[in-house]
């Protein structure tokens, strides 16, 4: 089994790699943490021309026509950056529900825009049950004429506060299959959002829908089949999210490393103790081992074979790994790593965040269950 990058792959790599260095350092993370957009316009602008956005969509759209291992790829060093922004708000949550179930006249009046940059989506599924399942959906979109009219509160909607369109998920009739997803514009009357804080100083929203009218010309799929397709974007949301958190964990440990050759201590590197050398042992398997199992789940996702299950491996594992390499990174750190001047405390942030990030390792873990026959 070949797991070396195509060329293609090796190319956007490097000049991911490169980019960001420039132009992401970790003094603008830092910056747009406390920023209310939370990201570079100038920045996304560039990334749009680079051809990130529209990577994953097809050329007729504007797009780049790559596969999901591609994006996967990308994303790798996105995570290593600690890259802010609403890159897979707009790409996976947005953009590629469109791009799989949208109309031709949807597409063709959104994705351009969304390649282009000019646009930027996000999916408001959460509410105050905080749960991924069809029960959870309350929010409730009464068909009034030509419209349907949306009540009810979304809440940790990432990236709704710089959102110009979002993928709503509402209630149109009682049980699993009462579910409908809506393109609503998020200036729409009615709508208004609260900023939350967060650990990783992410831009998540409690938006409140109040009386909104949408056109039914705006229902995504169809009506009462929402939920099969969100079941879909939240297996997507996992892997790209998991793809942020491989690139994250392998920083750490490289970061480490380097660390653990460089600090001395009673006259020799802390490298050199055998426990030192223990703990990055465990952090480099965790690394490595995850790396494989996001791979084969994205090759899998881009050739169209079933990967629920290898889906919900990798972020099940990540989960706890990537906090797992974090807080031993710390251990090897000392009081250094813990001081808001350091870059590893912006990483172990994003790990304990990414935890929760559409299911944690507990939610993951009854889905494999299930997936292996139990």
């Amino acid at each position: 089994m070949d797991l070396s990058f195509s060329e293609e792959q090796e190319m956007l790599w490097k000049s991911a790699r490169d980019f960001l260095a420039n132009k992401v350092p970790k003094t603008l993370v830092r910056e747009m943490e406390e920023d209310e957009r939370g990201y570079v316009p100038e920045v996304w602008k560039e990334m749009a021309d680079l051809g990130w956005i529209g990577l994953p969509f097809p050329e007729e759209f504007g797009g780049g026509g790559f596969s999901f291992l591609d994006l996967v790829v990308l994303m790798e060093e996105m995570g290593r950056a600690c890259l802010p922004g609403p890159f897979l708000s707009t790409v996976v949550l947005g953009g590629m529900p469109v791009a799989e179930w949208g109309t031709d006249a949807q597409k063709k009046e959104i994705l351009p825009k969304l390649c282009s940059g000019e646009l930027r989506m996000t999916l408001a599924l959460t509410e105050p049950s905080a749960r991924y399942d069809a029960q959870s959906v309350q929010v409730k979109a009464t068909a009034e004429g030509d419209n349907y009219v949306i009540d009810g509160t979304k809440l940790f909607v990432n990236d709704a506060n710089v959102a110009d369109m979002m993928v709503v998920a509402a209630r149109t009739s009682a049980g699993v299959d009462g579910i409908t997803l809506f393109l609503v514009d998020a200036k729409s009357p009615g709508i208004s959002m609260q900023l939350l804080s967060t650990m990783a100083g992410d831009k998540q929203s409690e938006v409140t829908f109040d009386k909104v009218k949408v056109s039914k010309a705006n229902v995504l799929g169809k009506v009462d089949g929402g939920w099969e397709m969100l079941k879909k974007v939240v297996q997507w949301a996992a892997l790209a999210k998991s793809a942020e958190m491989m690139g994250g964990a392998q920083q750490v440990l490289e970061m480490t490393i380097e660390y653990a050759k460089d600090r001395v201590q009673f006259d020799r590197p802390i490298g050199s103790f055998q426990i030192i050398q223990h703990y990055l042992a465990d952090m480099s398997i965790d690394v490595d081992s995850s790396r494989v199992s996001l791979h084969k789940a994205a090759w899998l996702l881009s050739e169209g074979l079933p990967c629920t299950r290898e889906i919900s491996v990798i972020k099940g594992w990540l989960s706890e790994a990537y906090r797992r390499v974090a807080a031993t990174s710390h251990q090897i750190h000392g009081a250094i790593g813990f001081t808001k001047d350091h870059d590893l405390e912006l990483y172990f942030r994003r790990a304990k965040a990414g935890e929760l990030f559409f299911g944690d390792a507990d939610y993951h873990r009854e889905i494999v269950a299930q997936e292996i026959g139990l």
